[in-house]
């Protein structure tokens, strides 16, 4: 490509609304434009790059087995009530109706439109295994767009879906996707942790996510610093390491607690550590339901695991109005002993405490001296988030905490979709059975990000080379001088017949300029074309590694061959 003759731009100021390094960086080099909240175009730069992540991505799933196939944006809402998931995505998915009112969506994710399509194939056991993938765009209504390309509302997915008759089948095509999976993302260099994670809205047996390490990654990774433990924040289970107390039981009190309402103004008062606390919180559940979760006072509320014991979708704090309701008392004040009316969910830490204080459902009143037998938990479960330096569940050692992007994931659905939306096969006894289905995700977009997060510095992208937008940029110095000109191009001709994605720098600029652009949109390799070419010289220059090389133009070309193919 020349850029003389090419829609080439780039801004030398940072985006005033990217909240992300790769969102400011992405923008500055004239690859992505953000139309509207969460809404970006993929300028012509950026397509080149998502098209070689596509590029791998489509490799690899075709050296798995699975077949392409494109299943359409604009889906009828009644298929995601079929399935149950309506109700999950909620406010997340965006709806609407045709001219003839009949309700439409547009699509979060296909796994019931793969199913149906499944139908038409798999009635026997003899059609299975198979695997069906998709490279398409989905949308998602998100509450809070941010970070660039990492959290949007439009965006392109590869999702896969994989179909058995058995569990064992299914282990055997999750395990190809997961595979095909660590093969991608080490081809686009990626710093990954593979994690378990919550099944969520898409439900099933087992849910894995591929994370790339980043300082503003959403997600919390948890890892063990002596084992190879690692999952979701989500999911992490919290080791009891509480020592049952052989103090005596005392004799429960009220205390007068004035205008201490916090764990920090309660312990403040009563001279105790928040480890002698338990704090009760009021949450609405589903819309419908009141529930009272107990922890202990330096614990925060896992919701992921309270949703999921509780087998709900949703879940907010109650309103002030209600926990006044409820607790007949100030916001502050709720307590688990004489609480009406809610179901109470205790955590397991709290089964070994004796001793403790509660609030007293009184404004301005605790109790201290709370025991297990002053009040009846309806459940007792682990729903507590875990702490960077608890105690891993594998080995014992401490856990640490990184930060992660989600780039992929993997899911062992079952027969979740099959159940649901009739996918059935006859097995050799000529029976009636549900397929068994596993799911595969990968946001092409995230990828794509989390690549600029990991690889950047001061001046620019530094793009891996399998996806750089180009892979040699020929910088001319002074575009009027002949000589440069024509080596320029002669070098270009000869690099685009061996295959190379080569871009000249034609323009009238000045060569500072130039150089910054090259640096900015992070192309691997530049050949400076300038005084030297009277003696037949011209400059390599690496990106991301400060040196120069002088070459002859003669081994130019070769250079850089074994530089890209090395």
């Amino acid at each position: 490509m020349k850029l003389s003759e090419s829609f080439f731009y780039t801004l030398r100021e940072d985006a005033k609304d990217e909240d992300s390094c790769s969102g400011n960086l992405l923008v500055r080099s004239g690859m992505i434009k953000k139309s509207s909240s969460g809404i970006y175009m993929m300028m012509p730069m950026g397509k080149r790059v998502l098209r070689k992540i596509e590029a791998i991505v489509r490799e690899e799933m075709d050296a798995s087995g699975a077949q392409e196939l494109s299943m359409p944006a604009l889906i009828l809402e009644d298929i995601y009530v079929k399935s149950g998931r309506r109700d999950a995505f909620g406010a997340n998915m965006f709806a609407l109706k045709d001219r003839y009112n009949k309700a439409y969506v547009l699509g979060p994710t296909h796994e019931e439109l793969f199913a149906l399509a499944a139908g038409m194939k798999g009635r026997s056991y003899k059609d299975f295994p198979y695997n069906l993938y998709q490279i398409q765009t989905k949308y998602r209504d998100e509450t809070r767009p941010r970070y660039g390309l990492i959290r949007t509302r439009e965006f392109t997915m590869k999702d896969a879906y994989s179909f058995d008759t058995d569990l064992d089948g299914l282990h055997e095509s999750y395990m190809k996707m997961f595979n095909a999976y660590c093969r991608i993302f080490d081809r686009l260099h990626l710093n990954y942790k593979i994690v378990k994670a919550d099944t969520g809205a898409m439900g099933g047996l087992l849910s894995e996510e591929f994370q790339a390490i980043c300082e503003i990654g959403e997600d919390i990774v948890v890892g063990c610093e002596s084992c190879d433990f690692s999952s979701n924040m989500e999911i992490s289970e919290v080791v009891d390491t509480t020592i049952e107390s052989d103090e005596a039981f005392k004799e429960l009190t009220l205390v007068e607690t004035p205008n201490a309402k916090t764990i920090e103004e309660v312990a403040a008062f009563f001279g105790k550590a928040p480890t002698d606390f338990v704090k009760t919180l009021l949450y609405l559940v589903d819309g419908k339901e009141f529930v009272a979760f107990l922890l202990r006072g330096d614990r925060e509320l896992n919701e992921t695991k309270a949703l999921k014991l509780l087998k709900a979708n949703e879940m907010e704090l109650a309103s002030f109005t209600d926990v006044e309701r409820i607790t007949k008392a100030k916001v502050g004040f709720a307590g688990p002993i004489k609480l009406e009316g809610v179901k109470i969910i205790m955590d397991r830490q709290i089964s070994k405490m004796k001793n403790f204080i509660v609030g007293a459902n009184k404004s301005d009143y605790h109790y201290i001296n709370a025991n297990l037998h002053d009040f009846k938990a309806d459940e007792i479960a682990d729903i507590a988030l875990v702490k960077e330096g608890d105690i891993c569940p594998l080995c014992q050692a401490k856990l640490t905490f990184t930060k992660g992007i989600e780039v992929g994931n993997t899911f062992k659905l079952g027969t979740k979709y099959a159940d649901s939306l009739g996918l059935q096969y006859l097995d050799q006894d000529n029976k009636l059975k549900p397929v068994v289905m596993g799911s595969y995700g990968i946001g092409l977009e995230r990828c794509m990000a989390a690549v600029v997060e990991q690889y950047h510095d001061d001046v620019g992208i530094i793009w891996p080379k399998e996806i750089a937008p180009f892979s040699v940029a020929i910088v001319v110095v002074a575009p009027k001088d002949e000589a440069q000109l024509q080596a320029a191009e002669s070098l270009y001709q000869e690099l685009k017949a061996k295959g190379v994605d080569v871009l000249l720098d034609d323009r009238k600029e000045r060569p500072g300029v130039k150089f910054k652009d090259m640096e900015l949109i992070g192309i691997p390799y530049r050949i400076t074309v300038g005084r030297g070419i009277s003696e037949g010289i011209v400059e390599l220059n690496i990106r991301g590694i400060d040196e120069k090389q002088e070459l002859a133009t003669t081994d130019a070309v070769d250079k850089l061959l074994s530089l890209i193919n090395e």
